[in-house]
């Protein structure tokens, strides 16, 4: 590792004798450094919740291939995740969530478990308590349905015919954001053959008895979707037979032309595991090239870790070495190292290495555009996003490579893509252009969280810095990106974060990226964005901001301070140019909780999915961000 140029003079501790910021971020680079994969990347645990290790079990007894190791192991950790009040929730120090808890009271009466058990009998207390079966999301009931502890009949209608529906038509699978469409499509199969696989056991523990719900009044959405669904089902009982066979073959040939080399589809959990049900229900054999590397592939995405209890096995919902790795470069660099050091060229080289070059279906409303972008995870080439070439650009245009030409080529690719996936309204979505209708959202079997992917401001934030540090902050892009971030600031003063928790999140990344295309830090916006930071930093000099901001507002801006929120409250009072107390106070904060080796304990989450129902622990976001803040602050009086 080099360190060019000198960061400062060698000192160690402050006046006050604490650790210097400068002994710190020397501390940080030498931790991220060390846990650098030795051919470039860099990859940290992604963390979610215990219905990713439920399905899975699910998932292999339905196919027969279950394993009491996969089981037993399994096992440990869901245990190891329920609350006092016998619960699981979808996120650390969260509350309680019905739908979590019944899949994981499921998993483990799988796995052997007496409902009669203690920690049984809590999480059923619970489930009755918040409503029972009958409250859960649609998908757990799916899951129910397949090994028949819940009727099809009580469940939405979702007609395979949805294939056939042309690109402008409401409801066709390109109106779904592309983690929606993936798994929606092999939803519609499963569904219409109602598969049940009974198992040793029921579910009555869980249930309340209590009757559905109403119907909503005809003339609103949910009412009309409702009564829509009655004709749908009634549809299904005396289908149009040629015409729902041809449905089910068209569904499995857009299923197998999505799957990716290594196995998965998508490069995330729902999709993939819904994908092999639904061709295993086709009547693929599990030796069938696609079912077998679906199933293999599965294996790369367990995390074993070793306890006193026995070997404990989590599942990753998703990878994230392409996002990890730009943000790391990012990171080194801001921390003074060498753009030519070679840790860092080694990642650039892995990150030129994975380019995508095919269209994927964002080419749907795009056909004209040029591929040249980067996906999230090692292998996920039809879904290229907008955020990870915005940065991965930020990353390698700073990078002194021997093959500048190639780098200078992947770079120009990477911003035409960009520009070209612009929406209409001038921001950027993650995946998609223009994925904004919102009809979808209404359907009865919408309720599993995000289904469309409009713009929002983090992404549209990190292009505009892109476009920005490019030269291209007067181009027509970047102009329009800039209004869209003025036109969506809250009235607080802060930005909502789509991909990250939450508004610490947005406010961390449009502040930096509105100075960076030319507003002056005195401009109105970014002084009212200071002065949400200011009003929010917690008594300890950090920030925090709980989960429940999504879905209650009176956290917004609240919560236990991190070492990575922080970090983005520090870039953003940085970047307006900020020498205050509170970006002293925010510099100590990340001093003083520095681990002797360098890193930062975050057991919070910070990073979302689906605002309301899907959060992440993004285990490498407690180094990253914090050594861009450190190096920012350390080398800004050097420049």
């Amino acid at each position: 590792m080099t360190l060019t140029p000198p960061l400062a003079a060698p000192e160690t501790q402050d006046d006050d004798g604490r650790r210097s910021p400068r002994a710190a971020l020397d501390a940080a680079v030498g931790y991220l450094c060390s846990i650098q994969h030795p051919k470039g990347w860099w990859q940290g645990e992604l963390e979610t919740n215990v219905t990713m290790d439920a399905e899975d079990l699910l998932m292999r007894e339905f196919l027969g291939i279950r394993t009491p190791e996969d089981t037993e192991q399994a096992a440990r950790w869901i245990r190891a995740q329920q609350r006092e009040d016998g619960s699981w929730a979808t996120f650390k120090g969260g509350p309680g969530d019905l739908s979590t808890t019944v899949e994981a009271w499921v998993a483990l009466r799988l796995a052997g478990d007496d409902p009669a058990a203690d920690h049984m009998r809590r999480a059923a207390r619970f489930a009755v308590a918040a409503g029972g079966l009958e409250r859960s999301r649609v998908f757990t009931r799916i899951w129910l349905a397949l090994f028949g502890l819940w009727s099809w009949d009580d469940l939405p209608d979702m007609p395979p015919e949805l294939i056939f529906l042309p690109r402008w038509f409401p409801f066709n699978v390109y109106d779904w954001a592309c983690w929606a469409r993936q798994t929606v499509v092999p939803l519609t199969i499963v569904a219409t053959l109602r598969p049940c696989r009974p198992l040793p056991f029921a579910v009555d523990e869980l249930r309340t008895h209590a009757d559905p719900p109403p119907l909503s009044r005809p003339w609103t959405w949910a009412g009309a979707f409702q009564r829509l669904d009655r004709i749908l089902h009634a549809y299904s009982r005396r289908p149009l037979r040629a015409v729902r066979r041809l449905a089910m073959r068209r569904g499995a040939e857009w299923i197998l032309a999505r799957q990716e080399a290594d196995g998965s589809w998508g490069g995330i959990q729902p999709p993939w595991v819904y994908s092999l049900l639904a061709l295993h229900l086709l009547g693929y054999p599990l030796g069938h090239p696609a079912m077998r590397a679906g199933i293999e592939g599965l294996e790369r995405f367990l995390v074993r870790t070793e306890t006193p209890e026995g070997t404990v096995r989590m599942l990753e919902a998703c990878q994230s070495p392409v996002w990890d790795t730009c943000l790391a470069v990012t990171a080194l660099l801001d921390a003074g190292v060498s753009p030519e050091d070679p840790d860092v060229v080694r990642a650039a080289e892995w990150m030129l290495d994975e380019e995508i070059d095919v269209e994927g279906d964002w080419a749907v409303r795009r056909p004209d555009l040029a591929p040249g972008g980067w996906a999230f995870e090692f292998d996920n080439d039809g879904y290229p996003d907008i955020d990870d070439t915005a940065e991965v650009v930020l990353a390698l245009r700073r990078v002194t490579h021997p093959d500048p030409a190639r780098l200078r080529a992947a770079v120009d690719r990477g911003v035409a893509w960009n520009i070209g996936m612009q929406s209409a309204d001038g921001g950027w979505g993650a995946f998609d252009a223009d994925n904004t209708r919102e009809l979808v959202t209404k359907l009865p079997f919408c309720d599993f969280g995000a289904v469309i992917d409009p713009p929002s401001a983090d992404v549209t934030a990190h292009v505009v810095e892109m476009l920005a540090h490019e030269g291209l902050a007067g181009s027509d892009a970047a102009r329009r990106g800039v209004a869209w971030l003025l036109g969506h600031q809250e009235a607080d003063g802060s930005w909502f974060g789509r991909w990250g928790t939450n508004h610490l999140y947005g406010t961390g990344g449009v502040v930096p990226a509105l100075v960076a295309a030319g507003l002056p830090t005195s401009h109105p916006a970014i002084r009212r964005a200071v002065t949400w930071l200011e009003r929010h930093q917690n008594t300890d000099g950090g920030w925090g901001e709980d989960i429940r901001s999504y879905f209650d507002r009176s956290w917004i801006g609240r919560g236990e301070s991190t070492a990575s929120q922080t970090a983005w409250g520090l870039l953003a009072l940085l970047a307006a140019g900020e020498r205050s107390s509170a970006v002293e106070r925010a510099v100590r904060f990340l001093v003083d909780t520095q681990k002797a080796d360098g890193s930062w304990d975050e057991e919070l989450y910070t990073g979302t999915g689906f605002p309301g129902a899907f959060y992440i622990r993004y285990h490498l976001y407690r180094m990253v961000f914090p050594v861009s803040a450190l190096g920012r602050y350390v080398t800004r009086d050097l420049s």
